[in-house]
């Protein structure tokens, strides 16, 4: 008979057994003080640009972001500006909205983007967008003198006057912008995992589970699985004598918990990204959840059209006004306004009045 004595009680020693969240640290990476020319290569612009062609939820977010930004156009008060925007052609078949677009993607993906600005008798000729992985930037004291670009066998200058530079979110004395997916990496990655376990356990639970043998003879359950296998790789039956074999399926999570997940690492996702959902997709957004998300969005793409405008002045003398996309703002306070039923305090209970709702 086994011994009830409480006295026989132990505990367990956890202590350092499972360790403190640990953010690393991080220094920028700065120019200072360099009396000889240093160069800044954008190596991360190829696995950053894999993570938007590959991962629908980066494609779809950056896109949207450039789209509410620059999809409306724009307009100028300078006849001759205007004239020479409309012939930019960019690599051929290129317009000035298509290649404002891309700007803003390729600065969003990979923290920087250029274009080359061609001139001809103080007249834009053509704005040619370039690829960051081919580009490194020249500093001398922390400033930038010029930019160089590869084309397959040398590095080409191309002076400072020259070059469209947009940095996303450069932040102190960095020499280079931030990239959207730097802080989203590790949700993307778990996304991604749950999807392709998800998947995995779909497929095995379908096809087989665990088998459980009436024999311990190894060679005969070697032989068993070879057949079990063959025949789900083929699609087909499998004989095997009755009462040699057991089969039950895998002991895994109910769907619903890792659909969950999933869907919580979506949404966290565009959080962090800073593009509402109900700006890709309204599928599972509320009325009114979309409604507030748009508002919120409102100052986010004004933001980049604001920072494009700058840059198209500050560096190339270039004086235009993105359209701005129809605002839900007004919508949602006459909304505010007409819910006489809402219980949330409404304009009215905080003015200075004799009557009240």
């Amino acid at each position: 008979m086994a011994e009830l004595n409480p006295s026989s009680a132990t505990t367990t020693n956890l202590t350092g057994v499972v360790p403190d969240f640990i953010v690393a640290a991080q220094n920028l990476d700065a120019s200072t003080g360099n009396k000889e020319i240093t160069y800044y290569y954008f190596s991360k612009a190829p696995q950053n640009l894999g993570y938007y062609f590959q991962i629908p939820e980066i494609f779809s977010a950056a896109n949207a972001l450039a789209t509410w930004s620059f999809g409306k156009g724009y307009i100028t008060e300078n006849m001759m500006t205007q004239v020479e925007l409309d012939h930019v052609t960019g690599m051929g078949k290129d317009s000035f909205d298509g290649i404002v677009w891309n700007q803003e993607v390729i600065k969003l993906i990979v923290g920087d983007a250029f274009c080359e600005v061609k001139r001809k008798e103080n007249k834009i000729i053509n704005i040619i967008p370039i690829s960051p992985e081919r580009v490194r930037i020249a500093y001398k004291d922390g400033r930038i003198i010029h930019y160089e670009t590869w084309n397959g066998t040398e590095w080409k200058k191309i002076e400072k006057e020259n070059m469209l530079h947009s940095s996303n979110k450069r932040v102190g004395d960095s020499i280079h912008g931030t990239s959207q997916i730097d802080a989203c990496k590790w949700i993307i990655d778990a996304r991604n995992e749950a999807l392709v376990d998800g998947r995995m356990i779909q497929n095995r639970g379908k096809a087989l589970g665990i088998a459980y043998y009436k024999t311990d003879n190894t060679g005969k359950i070697a032989y068993a699985n070879r057949q079990i296998e063959q025949a789900v790789k083929n699609g087909e039956m499998v004989g095997l004598p009755e009462g040699t074999v057991e089969i039950r399926e895998f002991p895994t999570k109910n769907i619903v918990d890792r659909q969950s997940w999933i869907a919580y690492l979506e949404n966290f996702f565009y959080q962090t990204f800073g593009v509402p959902r109900s700006i890709v997709s309204s599928d599972g957004t509320s009325e009114v959840g979309g409604k507030m998300g748009h508002v919120i969005f409102e100052t986010i793409y004004a933001k980049e059209q604001r920072d494009m405008e700058l840059e198209l002045w500050n560096q190339q003398q270039i004086k235009v006004t993105f359209n701005r996309p129809p605002s839900l703002g007004g919508m949602v306070a006459d909304n505010i306004n007409k819910s006489t039923g809402d219980t949330s305090i409404q304009p009215n209970d905080v003015s200075a009045t004799m009557q009240r709702e």
